[in-house]
């Protein structure tokens, strides 16, 4: 037994070094070395992108597990509870086992310091080592190459989606972040992209380490119809497959996942997975009276991709809205513009979040207010009496406000 407290835990290593982020694999490769971690029995499956990793994510745990194999996941943030980062066959592990793992890595890391997000990762690492698993599905945490997640080789990198976000740690070009993500990949192994127009550095990239590139519209491709959707990749097809809650392209890009790694997906098995799954804060409906749906997009892309989900909802939607100062929130607001009736922006009371006097500088049609929870109420009056859904978006910070006050 560590002694300690999760909450006592995780406070802790929020203290023990200076900088929130230290990409870098030197400290924490050391620490992974003296933890003597067991490789799962099949695969370990590490997944990097713009946007789209925690659908991947979720959808291939999903399939595996009902599949009948044993999974951990890692993925980060979370919302409520820190446990939401480590799951094994998709459900949150407890805090006995953090703290126990927690405990073991501060006793082998002797003076070697960690971040936050290195403890994280490597307790995931342990609890899944110690729980003898099928598979690890990874989620990278900022960029790929240099991020702690990749201090153990994959057997499958993936990659979901390249666009600028990060600059500051990443570069400042697709071409040099789609470096970055795909420095995930392994010699002799696959590098599965589901990119969109894919900058040529995965390509060469993908060269330059040996690793084995499968490229959306390359070498697999998908197609919505009315009301499904089928996939092909010359050899093997599906079609009138159920069209996922989750976003479409990462839905291709998993049964891309699932077809090249010999995990034969069959179209019943797909369609159950596909009409199953959801995720938290991924344009999840919360609440049926108002409507009130939760989305964590952020950055540009993902506007554009809340711009799709608007598009074919029956009336136009409230905003209540928070972001990151850090974000390119001048763009995410010009994309989401003519998508709303209202806006009502929060400040988030986070290291680096934006006020909301800053975000209404972007749009004249809003109020401002100092929580999400207030701003939330001054919606939910205004969609009362208009019938109007309501989106909770901006942050991962701004969807966890929200839950806190209302779930």
């Amino acid at each position: 037994m560590s002694g300690k407290t999760l909450k006592e835990w995780l406070s802790f290593i929020e203290s023990q070094h200076p900088n929130n982020i230290e990409l870098g694999l030197d400290r924490c490769s050391l620490v992974l070395q003296r933890l003597q971690i067991s490789r799962p029995k099949n695969k370990i499956f590490t997944v990097a992108g713009t946007n789209g990793k925690g659908s991947t994510c979720a959808m291939l745990t999903d399939y595996l597990c009902y599949d009948s194999y044993t999974v951990g996941t890692f993925t980060s943030p979370h919302f409520l509870k820190f446990n939401e980062r480590i799951a094994i066959n998709g459900k949150p592990v407890s805090d006995e086992l953090i703290c126990d793992a927690f405990s073991v890595i501060d006793r082998v890391r002797e003076d070697i310091e960690l971040t936050y997000f290195e403890f994280n990762t490597l307790a995931a690492f342990y609890i899944f080592s110690q729980a003898k698993l099928d598979f690890w599905v990874l989620e990278v945490g900022l960029g790929g190459r240099l991020d702690s997640v990749n201090m153990i080789d994959a057997d499958v990198a993936v990659v979901t989606s390249i666009a600028l976000d990060h600059v500051d740690w990443l570069g400042d070009s697709l071409d040099q972040i789609a470096i970055e993500k795909s420095g995930i990949a392994r010699s002799g192994s696959l590098l599965i992209s589901g990119v969109v127009n894919p900058p040529k550095t995965i390509q060469s990239n993908a060269l330059k380490i040996g690793a084995i590139l499968k490229q959306k519209g390359e070498h697999f491709s998908f197609a919505m119809n009315n009301n499904d959707w089928s996939w092909s990749d010359g050899q093997l097809s599906f079609s009138n497959l159920t069209l996922p809650q989750l976003p479409l392209e990462n839905a291709a890009t998993v049964i891309a996942i699932l077809s090249y790694t010999g995990l034969t997906p069959t179209h019943e098995k797909l369609n159950g997975m596909f009409g199953r799954v959801s995720l938290m804060g991924r344009f999840q409906t919360v609440s049926d009276s108002p409507k009130v749906i939760i989305d964590v997009a952020h950055n540009p892309e993902a506007a554009k991709e809340l711009v799709k989900r608007i598009s074919m909802m029956d009336a136009r939607p409230i905003a209540v809205c928070g972001m990151l100062e850090d974000k390119d929130y001048h763009s995410v607001l010009e994309i989401l513009a003519d998508s709303f009736s209202e806006w009502y922006f929060a400040d988030l009371e986070v290291p680096r979040g934006a006020k909301a006097s800053q975000l209404s500088l972007c749009n004249q049609n809003s109020q401002c207010h100092e929580s999400v929870k207030s701003a939330f109420e001054a919606a939910k009056k205004a969609a009362n009496n208009k019938n109007t859904p309501i989106i909770v978006f901006g942050s991962f910070h701004t969807v966890a406000d929200y839950l806190d006050a209302y779930s």
